[in-house]
């Protein structure tokens, strides 16, 4: 039952890992692009 665990523990982490990284890389982006000098333009 342990290993059930560990095995759905270790796919859970990695499919987190697949998703929310090019949302992190789109966020450094924006984020650098918003905060470069003041000269973002505002929606």
């Amino acid at each position: 039952m342990r290993t059930i665990a560990d095995f759905f523990r270790m796919i859970g982490s990695a499919v987190a890992t697949v998703v929310t990284l090019p949302f992190r890389l789109l966020a450094r982006l924006f984020g650098g692009a918003s905060h470069g000098g003041g000269r973002a333009r505002r929606a």
